[in-house]
């Protein structure tokens, strides 16, 4: 067995550790120009204004929560998951950065450095790219070794959007719900991916198009005759116009048609306030307001064996490589 150091770096995107630090997650989601891509001076103060006038309502999500993100947690889970899975194959470690607060990209690269890695491997828990998400992380990654002169050999896993383990872990987690669901008659799928503005998307971003292919072959993967699903998009915020259709609109057909309705976090793989808030509480409540008598979630991969096989298929380089990746929209595009 090679005695090669290898260190792999999960992305995520982190919560805030208690309702002190809620404000100050907002402030680094809105400075972050990926996300409001204007000039510095005019972000910082914008993003802390939009930090302020959100903290509460936000206070109030993390409260339902028990007072916190349970997304550190959750993914410290996976990566013991697949440290666990590479033993056999080398000489691992698996790290976690957060974009949005801690651990961050410093706090790790300082932490794999110490270490003394060979080798960096980057692997986002986002299965589909978008220059939002994966790529401000890898960004901020770099900037981070830069800071402390880490100059590790790396390889960047871009995306993962119809990885075979991936999509098998999906598949199964919604077929359970929709034999449960079936009792009641016909269910309809609502693969519910986290939305962008539509300008980001018209930039040249893949993320809608890599979503779509995600449900594609998950629906490929099901096999079930006449499947009744859709995509959707949910957590809109601002005035922009986004992507669509939206989860909301999705959930209101849905009801007034009568059929059971089945949600699917397609592009999230961790339990957090968009899933145990927004799907579980708000939309359930919103289905029910419009008749909707059957209401079903489906949960993130979470630590699924599939997905963490998925995951350690990536880290010793089967099934995608950049080569891959590119024809996904994103190596080559990626601002």
């Amino acid at each position: 067995m090679s005695t090669k150091k290898t260190a792999v770096i999960l992305f995520n995107l982190g919560g805030p550790d208690s309702l002190k630090a809620v404000e100050p997650f907002l402030f680094n989601l809105f400075n972050d120009p990926a996300i409001i891509g204007i000039p510095s001076f005019i972000r910082t103060p914008l993003a802390k204004f939009i930090a302020r006038k959100r903290g509460e309502k936000a206070r109030g999500i993390y409260e339902q929560m028990g007072g916190k993100s349970p997304i550190l947690e959750n993914t410290e889970a996976q990566a013991r998951a697949l440290e666990v899975a590479l033993a056999p194959h080398g000489n691992f470690k698996v790290f976690i950065t957060m974009r949005y607060w801690h651990p961050m990209a410093d706090e790790t690269a300082e932490k794999v450095k110490e270490w003394g890695a060979d080798e960096m491997i980057l692997l986002p828990l986002y299965p589909q790219f978008s220059t939002t998400t994966t790529g401000s992380s890898f960004k901020d990654w770099d900037r981070a070794c830069r800071k402390i002169k880490l100059n590790t050999p790396t390889r960047n896993i871009c995306c993962y959007p119809v990885a075979t383990e991936f999509v098998t872990a999906e598949a199964l987690l919604i077929r359970t719900a929709y034999q449960q669901a079936s009792a009641f008659g016909a269910p309809r799928v609502l693969f519910s991916a986290h939305g962008l503005p539509e300008k980001i998307i018209k930039k040249g971003d893949p993320y809608q198009w890599q979503v779509e292919q995600t449900t594609a072959a998950i629906v490929r993967e099901m096999d079930i005759f006449g499947l009744d699903f859709v995509n959707c998009y949910q957590s809109r915020v601002g005035p922009l116009k986004w992507i669509g259709p939206s989860t909301e609109d999705e959930i209101e057909r849905a009801a007034k048609d009568g059929t059971p309705i089945i949600l699917v976090p397609i592009a999230f793989v961790s339990e957090h306030s968009e899933t145990l808030v927004e799907l579980d509480i708000e939309y359930k409540e919103l289905a029910e307001h419009h008749g909707a008598a059957h209401y079903f979630r489906v949960p993130t991969v979470s630590v699924d064996v599939h997905f963490i096989a998925a995951l350690k298929t990536l880290v010793l380089g089967g099934e995608f490589g950049m080569e891959a990746c590119r024809q996904f929209r994103c190596c080559a595009r990626r601002a």
